[in-house]
């Protein structure tokens, strides 16, 4: 039995968890909350960067890095299903690295906020990163990427990205983009699990 040790905010995690149900392979895994702001011993042993998501293996061997996770998760499954072959791949994993960068992004916004006192806050950083997700998500909007069956890498990291904006930034980023918001819809109603990962604290 695989472990994956993560926590609910976390759109790593989710991103994981998306992939399981997507792959049918939740029957396979025990998920374990994990608290990454904390690092206990044991994910400090399993990840030396203390960061979540871990799959612990059957071998008691360690993935960590939501990317790697996935593509290991892909080969066990049989390979070719979230990570495409051939021409589509390269373009799955742009829309990926894209969808990452959003979430790298805003994750360094809250962590501005959460980790230094408020006299300390540097806006022109904050700025900097969100212009980032300003500039990555006007690209999406003007050609929302096509939903595939069953969704690939990069609609996967897509879906947790949003989902991240929706949850951590009161969803402001859905004035100004309709389509994205219809291709989010679209996502979830492929995707049961995206509602039943849906992140709280």
């Amino acid at each position: 039995m695989l472990i994956l040790r993560s926590a609910v905010p976390s759109p790593f995690g989710r991103k994981v968890k998306l992939a399981l149900d997507i792959l049918e392979l939740n029957d396979q895994v025990e998920v374990h909350t994990a608290n990454s702001n904390t690092p206990d011993d044991e994910l400090l042993r399993e990840n030396p960067l203390g960061k979540i998501p871990i799959l612990v293996l059957e071998d008691k061997t360690t993935l960590f890095d939501s990317r790697v996770i996935l593509e290991y998760l892909d080969e066990r499954a049989g390979g070719g299903k979230i990570f495409p072959r051939g021409d589509g791949r390269f373009p799955a994993l742009r829309l990926a690295a894209l969808a990452d960068g959003i979430l790298d992004a805003a994750l360094l916004q809250i962590y501005e906020k959460r980790f230094r006192p408020e006299e300390m806050w540097y806006q022109p950083w904050l700025d900097r990163q969100a212009g980032r997700v300003t500039r990555a998500l006007a690209e999406l909007e003007v050609e929302p990427p096509m939903m595939g069956k069953p969704p690939h890498v990069g609609h996967i990291t897509l879906a947790c990205a949003l989902g991240y904006l929706d949850f951590r930034f009161e969803g402001q980023w859905r004035e100004g983009h309709p389509k994205l918001v219809g291709w989010l819809e679209a996502f979830a109603n492929l995707v049961p699990a995206f509602e039943a990962t849906t992140p709280h604290d």
